[in-house]
């Protein structure tokens, strides 16, 4: 009765019970509930009868199945193992073609066991030979950060276009979404360095007109300004050739304190800056209208700005082992992984 997630029916039922098991007369319950005396002697008999049970509405009659068991399951088994003659993926109108039932009903019973065949999504599964070594170590900082370190996860977003539309923006009204002309006119691309603090959120960035090793050992040599002295510096970042040539290498050999972890080939859903670069992409990028590179990397510089000044990390949450195991799961569902 008290829940409040109880239909009022079904709360009033419950209601009129519980006060005739007070004692009160049935005429006094009548008055206090608002209902008809009848009512009461209704639920309370049913109640005394069938418990709660008797407090439910019983089935109503109405128009017999024409949808049997086996007709769902027809169309369950054509829907997930069976694809048309002449597409890709069942619609409804395939499917009711080929089951002789309904447009409607298909959709119903799609509907029932979140059937949709028309949508798909994509993966990709690493082929690294130490992926499992690999996500434990990426994952471990995450969730158990070393002392007296900074974890950064660095990437770059390369080719990020200068755009500016052939036709100008139609804005948006009451009833109408913005509109803008498909094609665009390109200025020129640049290159966003970024290093995403993990504990705090803040990103440390910088722009290059290219994305060479040459540009890669600038931003480590930024990173190694910016850091505290004081503090050891852990890299989560990918495995383009960038990373590695012999130049980074003497680098690194001559700043000690800077540790690089690399992510698994084809695993750049494990660096948390891609989440970052998501959110720049999502909010200033996809609709931005930028007649030069300048332009373009001003306002990147401004969007940076902001975001420094009230940062929102992203918490990891998935250990390791629960990683392993929905790939796992992955691998065992494709027939052909050979895993």
């Amino acid at each position: 009765m008290r829940r409040r997630t109880t239909a009022q029916a079904l709360a009033l039922r419950s209601r009129i019970v519980l006060e005739c098991a007070e004692g009160h007369s049935i005429m006094e319950v009548s008055r206090r509930s608002g209902v008809v005396p009848d009512t009461v002697r209704t639920w309370r008999r049913r109640f005394l009868e069938r418990g709660l049970d008797g407090l439910c509405d019983d089935p109503r009659p109405g128009v017999p199945r024409k949808i049997t068991d086996a007709d769902v399951e027809r169309v369950i088994v054509k829907t997930l193992e069976e694809t048309p003659k002449n597409a890709t993926h069942w619609s409804t109108r395939s499917m009711a073609a080929a089951t002789g039932m309904s447009q409607s009903t298909v959709s119903r019973i799609w509907r029932a066991f979140a059937l949709a065949p028309h949508r798909s999504q994509t993966f990709k599964l690493s082929t690294d030979p130490l992926f499992i070594d690999k996500v434990r170590d990426v994952v471990g900082l995450y969730l158990d950060p070393p002392e007296k370190a900074l974890v950064l996860c660095v990437d770059e977003k390369s080719q990020i276009q200068a755009l500016n539309r052939s036709q100008p923006i139609l804005p948006m009204m009451p009833g109408v979404s913005e509109r803008r002309s498909h094609d665009c006119l390109r200025a020129g691309t640049t290159t966003l360095f970024a290093a995403l603090e993990v504990a705090t959120g803040k990103v440390i960035g910088s722009l290059h007109r290219r994305h060479r090793a040459a540009e890669f050992k600038k931003f480590l040599t930024k990173l190694d300004k910016e850091v505290p002295d004081r503090l050891e510096v852990h890299l989560i970042l990918d495995n383009y050739a960038t990373h590695k040539t012999p130049d980074i290498k003497r680098w690194l050999l001559a700043h000690p304190r800077f540790h690089l972890h690399f992510t698994p080939t084809g695993a750049s859903w494990l660096n948390l800056v891609e989440r970052w670069f998501a959110e720049l992409t999502q909010n200033k990028l996809k609709r931005g209208v930028h007649r030069s590179v300048q332009a373009l990397e001003r306002d990147i510089r401004t969007w940076l700005t902001d975001w420094n000044e009230d940062p929102k990390p992203f918490v990891w949450t998935k250990t390791a082992d629960e990683i392993l195991d929905k790939v796992a799961t992955y691998c065992r569902r494709i027939s052909d992984s050979g895993h």
